[in-house]
This record gives structure tokens, C-alpha cells and sequence, in this order.
């Protein structure tokens, strides 16, 4: 895989109230998130504000060159009229986004109030005090907030199969499960009997310090959590039992995310390592080492200063994103051991790719988003085979196929 072009930066938001300096308006960006279908973006740009912003970017956001400017036009004439940015105020710090589609209204039914026979946005946001909010997109409302969580609530993952199955990860050390489709009765209510103990499913106990990232996997089979601890916690989504634990970094694990198919789980740690994992077996399949850009490779030195912040899939599932300390944003393709491009950022502390490819967007302590752009790729025949078996068969499965071994060790990501 050649080198990819370095990262551009295409636009910057900042936030548009002046900082203050009490410890309560928290200027940082923890979490940024783009709705399934790329309509949407989610920014918790500090001062307990969230931002929805509807995409495409106006023309003159996001395209900063003349040339950029001459291209985009279509892009402005389908932004007008379309819905408008909206400011959320969640009335305490805001850790975790996530979006999902609420299912289509009926005539007479008691969803949120969007257009009848069409399904519509909700986005969760996970707060300072333990709560979760729950938002209708369209119009910025509040639907309900979910108690339950003793601390802050540091991430969210919604199932990706629109099932409205909601896990959050805390500070209180628990994941808890909830399910948004029951009671939907209580979405037509007073805000005054928004919570409900019926959405809570289950709570996950097994960490013993910060749970940090949660992350479902696209079948929905299982549920990737990391803490503040060397370790990563894998469970089933059906039984909502602990299956392993992922053990090989040294230092705290503060990211994860799976691949689109499903078949590979990455880690990231403070350790400046990203572990790349088969969730099926435990096993490690390989390790990405974050060293200093312009030094010899000396792992034991300077380790501290590549501490790791986030790690994200791209959506074809051929390139990886980590944001770290060390101030660059790193591109890695699947199969190189080294980043294939580099681009300066700082104070970076989340990183997400643009549903359908191109871009990604990065939050960081100061409350900015920025936007990059991201190799684009076709992806080979012999990938979107894999992708497409490795969706439906664990490597168990295939490793019980009646072909060649070199054929098994390309589709288990054995090949590196």
C-alpha cells in the first residue's frame, strides 16, 4: 500500500461563546459524532453545549480555497432551505455523543415528531452528573434522560442495527444497558415523567477503574470496554455475560473500535500502543507502535509524550486513524506496520471518520472540531469478499471451511 497524501485541513468550528474559567463550562471536546447517513454532526464543543450541525457544511465553512470555492456551489444550493444548526444546553459537561434512527412514525403513534412514515434522529448525550439526555434532532428537543449512572458518563454506543439498544460507559465503573424501544409511551409525556426504570436492561460490573470507551460491534454480537486499566473487557450482546479479557497492553487502555465486518477489534493505550485483536480467539494480531516522528525508533523514551487518546475504524475498513499526545493525527493502512501519513494537530483528543469516507473529523481540548481529509480508496475485489463472508462467520467458522489455508489466513486477517 503506497503512501497516502499527508492530511489537509479543510475547515475549523470553534465555539462561538467566549471561554470562561470556571471549572464548570469545560471548554474541551470529548466527543464528536456523525449520524449513520452523514446528515448530522454532533459536537460537544464545552461550556456544557452541544452543537448539531447539518451536513454538508455551508460552502464557506468548509471549503477554504478559491478552487474548493468554484467546486462547491451545488453543495450550497442543496444546503438552503435544509434544516438549520442547533444549540443544545445540556445544563452540565458533556462527555458522550451518539446518534440513532428512531423507526418510522405511524399515524397517531407517540414517537418523537417527526414526519409520519419516515424515520427520524435522536441523539444521546452523556453528562457530568451521571445523567443521559436524549435529544429529537430535527427539532432540538428534549425527549427524557435515563438515571442510573452514579459519575460521569465518559461514552455511549448505540446498536448499530437500529434496535435502540443504548450501552454507557461510566466513571462509576459499570456499563449499563438500556433499551429506548420500551415505554415509548413515555416520549409523549411531560418532561416531569421522562425516566424510566423499564429502559434499563442490565448493568455490566467487571472493571475497577473509569470505564473510558464502549464500543458495539456492527453484527451486534458483541461489546468491546476500556478503563483505566491494562486490559480490555469483551462481552456478549446476547447474554450480557463477560466472554474474555483482552490482556497485552501496559498501561491504561482508553480507546476501541471494531471493523466494520466485525472480524478485528483495535485498542489503544497510554502505553502509545494500538493492539490490534481477533475478537473470536483473543488473539493479538498485530501491534502499532506510536514513536517520535523525526527520532530513531526507541521505544523506551518519549513514550509518554505519544500517549494515546482515540482510535477509529475507516467505514471500508482498510485504514485506522489514532490521535495522541504527541500532537498528529496518524493514518495507518491495514497492512504496513508504520503510519502511511501524518498531520499536525494539538491538544487532540477525539478522532471519527465521515460515515461514507473522505474525511475525518478531530476534537481537542480547546473545544475546536477540525476536519481532514483521509485517503479514499477503492477496495479490492479479495477485500469486499472478506468483508462481506467476514460479516456472518466468526473465524471459527471459517477456519470449518472445506478451502486452502492461505485462503483462511486472508479472510481471519492472518496475512499481515
Amino acid at each position: 500500500c503506497p503512501a497516502a497524501e499527508e492530511p489537509q485541513l479543510l475547515a475549523e468550528l470553534k465555539p462561538s461563546r467566549p471561554q470562561r474559567y470556571d471549572w464548570k463550562s469545560s471548554c474541551e471536546t470529548w466527543s464528536v459524532a456523525f449520524s449513520a447517513d452523514g446528515s448530522w454532526f454532533a459536537w460537544s464543543q464545552g461550556h456544557c453545549v452541544v452543537k448539531l450541525i447539518p451536513w454538508p457544511l455551508e460552502e464557506a465553512e468548509l471549503c477554504k480555497s478559491s478552487e474548493r470555492k468554484s467546486r462547491g456551489g451545488k453543495a450550497e444550493a442543496r444546503s438552503r432551505g435544509a434544516a438549520k444548526e442547533k444549540t443544545l444546553e445540556c445544563g452540565q459537561i458533556v462527555w458522550g455523543l451518539a446518534f440513532s434512527a428512531w423507526p418510522a412514525a405511524q399515524a397517531g403513534g407517540t414517537e418523537p415528531t417527526c414526519t409520519v412514515g419516515l424515520p427520524c434522529l435522536i441523539l444521546a448525550t452523556g453528562l457530568n452528573d451521571g445523567q443521559i439526555k436524549v435529544w429529537e434532532v430535527q427539532t432540538g428537543h428534549l425527549l427524557f434522560s435515563l438515571l442510573g449512572h452514579q459519575d460521569v458518563v465518559r461514552d455511549l454506543s448505540f446498536a448499530p442495527n437500529g434496535s435502540l439498544i443504548l450501552v454507557s460507559a461510566s466513571r462509576d465503573k459499570t456499563l449499563r444497558v438500556w433499551d429506548l424501544s420500551k415505554d415509548g409511551c413515555l416520549l409523549c409525556l411531560p418532561l416531569m415523567t421522562r425516566v424510566s426504570p423499564g429502559h434499563q436492561v442490565q448493568v455490566l460490573s467487571g472493571h475497577v477503574q473509569w470505564v473510558y470507551c464502549c464500543s458495539i460491534s456492527p453484527d451486534c454480537s458483541m461489546l468491546c470496554s476500556v478503563a483505566g486499566e491494562k486490559s480490555a473487557l469483551l462481552w456478549s450482546m446476547k447474554s450480557y455475560t463477560l466472554i474474555r479479557k483482552l490482556e497485552g497492553h501496559q498501561s491504561s487502555v482508553v480507546s476501541c473500535d471494531f471493523s466494520p465486518d466485525s472480524a478485528l477489534l483495535v485498542t489503544a493505550s497510554y502505553d502509545a500502543c494500538v493492539i490490534m485483536w481477533d475478537p473470536y480467539t483473543g488473539e493479538q494480531l498485530r501491534t502499532l507502535r506510536h514513536v517520535p516522528l523525526h527520532s530513531p525508533v526507541d521505544y523506551s523514551s518519549e513514550v509518554h509524550t505519544s500517549s494515546l487518546r482515540s482510535v477509529c475504524f475507516s467505514p471500508e475498513g482498510l485504514y485506522l486513524a489514532t490521535v495522541a499526545d504527541d500532537r498528529l493525527l496518524r493514518i495507518w493502512a491495514l497492512e504496513l506496520h508504520s503510519p502511511v501519513a501524518f498531520a499536525p494537530m494539538t491538544n487532540g483528543l477525539c478522532c471519527i471518520y465521515f460515515p461514507h469516507g473522505g474525511f475525518i473529523a478531530t476534537g481537542t481540548r480547546d473545544g475546536h472540531v477540525q476536519f481532514w481529509t483521509a485517503p479514499r480508496v477503492l477496495s479490492s475485489l479479495k477485500h469486499l469478499c472478506r468483508k462481506a463472508l467476514r460479516t456472518f462467520l466468526t473465524t471459527y467458522q471459517v477456519r470449518a471451511l472445506p478451502i486452502p489455508k492461505k485462503l483462511k489466513e486472508f479472510l481471519t486477517y492472518r496475512t499481515f
